[in-house]
């Protein structure tokens, strides 16, 4: 693996150990230290072979060593020798949770079902302080996903809301800090066949096609669980009645034309079952007019509409099921 000039820095840092790296972050810049902070973090296990590889680039009497590991504790304790803990404490923050400079910023970057999951246990009164920090918008998606006489507690508590005292916020955001940014952290780390089905998800036919066969003869339990994963245009066809009802309404009816040109016979009868008659004979007219397309565009469309599904299971209005079929027993 080729190592990029942030994890060759990481590396060196590691090899010189606490006391001595210590010594160089207390002259770096701050942005400086939060690059290399978050490079560290993220270093994972190097081999012994790269490490004297790196060690030799900035010095030959530097010698062997031994495999390293990166980790947001060894990065942490490196920071401490040099920089205040408050300091260290935002810094780490940083690198482990949602970006944004302060803990509202962060809590704008946090998917909306997420937050709304953590705010519904807790207070009413938290709740409404917390919506009423962050940005309108975002405060909206977190109160629709509420359950409904919970939400409108926190709507006649935000409506009766006097100015919050400092102290009484100071202790609001430490909280957050303490128990929901660093859990949210923790569960972020994901499989990494997930985060290639996503990948993949995305890419054009013929790309899918020859990545995942190129793959399939280096690892096939991969190329297997990644496939398992992905969710297709066509496995659509399991959402049920309501979900496609649903998922026509919330997508340009241009896009969902050149969406079907491109799928299967089975997949657009759902589709044309799940409208009115006329609705359906007017979709059946464009499609007939459409006439050539290329297969990029009808790609594009079928992504951005498997996306908008995706945006609509993530809020809990339809139900996806994945690329797996169902184990029956007979």
């Amino acid at each position: 693996m080729s190592l990029t000039g942030p994890q060759k820095a990481a590396t060196l840092m590691l090899a010189l150990g606490e006391e001595q790296a210590a010594k160089i972050f207390s002259r770096l810049h701050e942005d400086e230290i939060r690059d290399l902070s978050l490079a560290m973090a993220a270093l994972g296990t190097i081999s012994a072979a790269q490490v004297e590889t790196v060690t030799r680039e900035f010095s030959e009497a530097l010698g062997q060593t031994g495999h390293l590991v990166g980790s947001f504790e060894v990065t942490e304790r490196m920071l401490m020798r040099s920089l205040p803990k408050d300091r260290v404490t935002q810094i780490m923050e940083e690198i482990r949770g949602p970006a944004g400079r302060t803990m509202w910023d962060k809590l704008g970057n946090v998917n909306e079902a997420v937050l709304a999951n953590y705010l519904k246990n807790e207070y009413p009164q938290t709740v409404s302080v917390v919506l009423s920090k962050v940005k309108p918008d975002h405060a909206a998606r977190v109160l629709a996903l509420l359950p409904e006489a919970f939400a409108m507690e926190v709507v006649m508590r935000m409506l009766r809301m006097e100015t919050v005292q400092k102290e009484a916020l100071d202790g609001l955001e430490r909280t957050l800090r303490s128990e929901f940014m660093s859990n949210l952290a923790r569960g972020q780390r994901r499989d990494p066949h997930e985060v290639m089905a996503e990948i993949f998800n995305n890419l054009d036919r013929a790309a899918e096609s020859r990545i995942l066969a190129a793959l399939e003869e280096r690892s096939r339990d991969s190329a297997e669980k990644i496939r398992s994963l992905m969710f297709t245009f066509e496995d659509l066809q399991r959402v049920d009645s309501a979900g496609v009802q649903l998922l026509i309404r919330s997508v340009p009816k241009d896009k969902l034309v050149l969406a079907l040109k491109g799928a299967s016979e089975g997949l657009r009868e759902m589709f044309f079952r799940n409208l009115s008659e006329r609705a359906s004979k007017l979709l059946k007219d464009d499609l007939a007019a459409l006439g050539p397309v290329k297969l990029r565009d009808v790609d594009e469309a079928q992504a951005m509409i498997v996306a908008q599904a995706k945006d609509l299971a993530a809020q809990g209005q339809i139900q996806l099921a994945d690329g797996r079929e169902e184990e029956m027993i007979s």
